[in-house]
């Protein structure tokens, strides 16, 4: 099992910047495969980002690419992302989740998740 607390969420004016923070415990961080995820009300979850186990390899979606960096300190168990250049559309519940393996953009991959953080943009 993995438990993670998250952190770092809130209101933003457009064109901002905020870090959301995602400490895990239980499994092993470092052999975990991570992923951020968005949703908006009344839209499916939407992949945002992931980085494999040891920070080599990290993913976007083209929404947020050039904007939002995904990084990981395995010595603190936690993965962060870094959302710059925020837009109104950027406005979601934000999740961390984990998996053991490669990092993937499906959720449906994933078997671990946190329970959210909301990030709103204002216009």
């Amino acid at each position: 099992q993995v438990h993670f607390v998250e952190s770092g969420g809130g209101l933003v004016q457009a064109g901002g910047s905020l870090r959301l923070s995602c400490a895990t415990s239980g499994r092993a961080f470092s052999v975990l495969a991570m992923g951020w995820f968005r949703q908006a009300p009344g839209k499916e979850r939407e992949f945002v980002a992931a980085i494999n186990w040891n920070g080599g390899n990290t993913y976007y979606a083209d929404s947020v690419k050039g904007r939002f960096t995904i990084s990981r300190d395995n010595a603190k168990n936690t993965v962060y992302l870094q959302m710059n250049s925020l837009k109104f559309e950027d406005t979601a519940v934000y999740y961390c989740a984990a998996r053991a393996g490669t990092a993937v953009v499906l959720a449906t991959q994933y078997n671990y998740w946190g329970q959210g953080t909301q990030v709103t943009v204002s216009s």
